[in-house]
């Protein structure tokens, strides 16, 4: 097994198409910001592991031939779970278990497109962010400094962002994670004592709207058991759009 050079991640992320469920690792690949696998080859990819450089640990894996995804997992380091096709997370898990000696648990997640006009949600602690808020983002507590981008100042001008500002702070962020041609996925954040404000709902209302301006379908994605996430999604309008799941062994490798 040997590591994608950079033009054959530009081919795996055509490969993998363009969806909800495939914009963040698809993103990650053309910008070459991942490490990633294939068993068999690009043209007639049996599996394929990609490591997003901003969640190293949590790889994605598509197919689903099971074993393939389990001998190009096996001699991989670094990985605590895999998130992979709900219909082979059983198969994976057994492989894994068995291999392993460790038992397994799943987890569940939720994939969303904006398919309407996003529902507003304005608040007066709530704007777009530009460049005159690199200093505040830098300054901020890691959760609400936003990711995905190399820079905070690629962050706000390659990508959307807003923030709620209290007190020339930012205490929540809504942001673009990850963009390809059709769809930009939205990441949320909240420091945990400005929580149930709406705060999250605002921001993340303000940045589909500019994505859906751009032309682009937004995208949203969260733990089946993260109710305040799946709440905000439901208030601005998103639709559930399919299911992965995440393989955990009890003992990560």
């Amino acid at each position: 097994m040997t590591k994608l050079t950079p033009q054959e991640c530009l081919v795996l992320s055509d490969v993998l198409g363009d969806t909800p469920m495939t914009v963040i690792s698809a993103s990650r690949l053309k910008q070459g910001m991942c490490d990633a696998y294939v068993a068999g080859t690009l043209i007639d990819v049996d599996a394929a592991l990609v490591f997003d450089a901003y969640c190293a640990n949590e790889p994605c894996g598509f197919g689903t031939d099971a074993d393939a995804l389990w001998q190009l997992l096996k001699v991989t380091d670094g990985w605590g779970c895999i998130n992979v096709d709900t219909s082979c997370a059983t198969s994976l898990g057994d492989l894994i278990e068995v291999d392993r000696d460790t038992a397994i648990r799943y987890y569940g997640d939720v994939y969303h497109a904006l398919l309407e006009p996003v529902h507003h949600y304005p608040n007066e602690a709530v704007r777009l962010l530009t460049l005159e808020d690199i200093a505040r983002l830098a300054t901020a507590p890691a959760e609400v400094q936003g990711n995905g981008y190399k820079t905070h100042e690629a962050m706000v001008t390659d990508g959307i962002a807003a923030g709620a500002v209290v007190d020339n702070n930012i205490v929540a962020i809504a942001h673009t994670y990850a963009e390809t041609s059709l769809h930009a996925d939205i990441g949320v954040s909240t420091l945990e004592q400005w929580r149930e404000k709406g705060f999250a709902t605002a921001a993340a209302s303000l940045v589909a709207q500019e994505i859906q301006a751009s032309g682009k379908v937004p995208a949203w994605s969260c733990g089946a058991d993260n109710f305040a996430s799946l709440r905000v999604a439901q208030k601005l309008g998103f639709t559930e759009v399919g299911r992965r799941t995440y393989v955990i062994p009890t003992s990560p490798e």
